[in-house]
């Protein structure tokens, strides 16, 4: 689930940037392409139709690294960005179905208690894809480009990517349970629009729904606008505002050690819901969340040249990031999705937290060539001031698994 996230949304920023591309056209077309996770659910209730939950994450596994691969070919074309953006739109459409199947199977093979005990782990290896993708891949992709060039480098990390997808595709057709099989009452593309319909409708007449859709787009409103510009800070010259990173250094600290940090963070942030319960201390969780992105705020300030000192600003960044990131997930798991469509209300969720992430990114770009990396950094943290509100307010439809014990 990660892998293809990752590198859509991060590595490609990187990528992109090195093969001479303007930070306002990465920043708007990488988070356009991200659309189909927000717009997944609309497809959702045709997995219904056909074979087990098993049969779309091995599917979606295989087609999105045979597009990887296509990504790496397309890269020494004169017209690279408009065909690479091309084939990383199939494998976004490929891996937000893949994350719907994946979800399913998480849900119908876990019970409640056991969701909350092991979120946390879904969290921590959903984003290993950051350490391997992120950090590794870049890290590889930047030693690379010195030794055989700039464009053989990124198409041998695509090609990576690529072979990484189809095995991991490959293990999944004997190991990974089937998470049920395809449903009796939905054999036909009328059955299946009538679902949509009536998913939709259920959707929208829970309980606080209004609120849960404000909660679940603010909640991440801030790192929307901070995501795609943040490596792109670290990699500008001094001169221009950054901290004149080279692609080695960015894979280590941002993609490794930070994703190390996120990690730890998800895995505690798992037990200490499990142990306090979620309504307890979903604040603190969003606290923990959005307030270490003053340290963006403060490297563009002063401009450290101590790599040290950057990577500890960056590590405490995504402890944070990780620790708070597990209750909104709870949150949509255990408030939003419960009832009859639980597996297509969730991908309605996280659609809908994607769309938060996805629209501050797609302006992110020109905020920051306009406002220079120190301002907009300020901005970023204006912008978290709406998470901080809709989170003490949120109201809650059913108790936690802590308070059903």
């Amino acid at each position: 689930m990660g892998l293809p996230f990752v590198a859509l949304s991060m590595v490609s920023v990187l990528m992109f940037s090195d093969l001479g591309i303007s930070n306002a056209r990465i920043a708007f077309w990488t988070s356009l392409i991200m659309l189909p996770w927000t717009l997944k659910p609309l497809w959702s209730p045709f997995l219904e139709m056909f074979k087990t939950k098993k049969h779309f994450v091995v599917i979606t596994q295989l087609v999105t690294g045979i597009s990887f691969a296509l990504v790496a070919l397309s890269l020494p074309l004169p017209d690279f960005f408009t065909y690479s953006i091309a084939f990383m739109g199939i494998i976004a459409f490929s891996g937000a179905t893949h994350d719907i199947a994946g979800d399913g199977v998480y849900l119908t093979e876990l019970s409640s208690s056991e969701q909350a005990k092991y979120i946390g782990w879904q969290g921590a290896f959903y984003n290993l894809a950051k350490i391997l993708t992120n950090g590794a891949l870049v890290y590889l992709a930047g030693e690379l480009k010195n030794s055989i060039g700039v464009v053989e480098a990124w198409m041998s990390i695509m090609g990576i990517c690529s072979l990484i997808m189809v095995c991991i595709g490959l293990y999944h057709i004997r190991i990974l349970p089937s998470g049920g099989a395809a449903a009796d009452n939905v054999r036909t593309t009328k059955d299946a629009l009538h679902m949509l319909g009536e998913v939709i409708c259920t959707f929208f007449r829970k309980k606080h729904i209004i609120w849960y859709i404000c909660f679940i787009i603010l909640y991440r409103f801030a790192e929307g606008y901070a995501m795609k510009i943040v490596p792109l800070f670290l990699k500008a010259p001094v001169t221009d505002g950054g901290l004149g990173l080279e692609v080695q250094e960015i894979g280590l600290i941002y993609g490794t050690f930070g994703a190390g940090a996120f990690i730890a963070g998800s895995i505690l942030g798992g037990y200490y819901i499990s142990h306090f319960g979620l309504k307890k201390v979903l604040f603190s969780l969003c606290c923990a969340f959005n307030i270490p992105f003053v340290v963006y705020f403060l490297l563009a300030m002063y401009q450290p040249t101590e790599l040290s000192l950057i990577g500890a600003a960056i590590v405490l960044e995504y402890f944070g990031y990780g620790f708070g990131f597990v209750g909104l997930m709870l949150f949509m798991m255990q408030q939003v999705a419960p009832g009859k469509h639980s597996m297509a209300h969730y991908a309605f969720a996280t659609g809908i937290m994607n769309l938060g992430v996805m629209i501050p990114g797609m302006m992110s770009g020109y905020l920051s060539d306009w406002l220079g990396y120190h301002n907009f950094f300020i901005w970023v943290l204006i912008a978290t001031i709406p998470s901080f509100l809709v989170t003490y307010f949120v109201p809650f439809t059913y108790p936690d698994a802590k308070n059903k014990q």
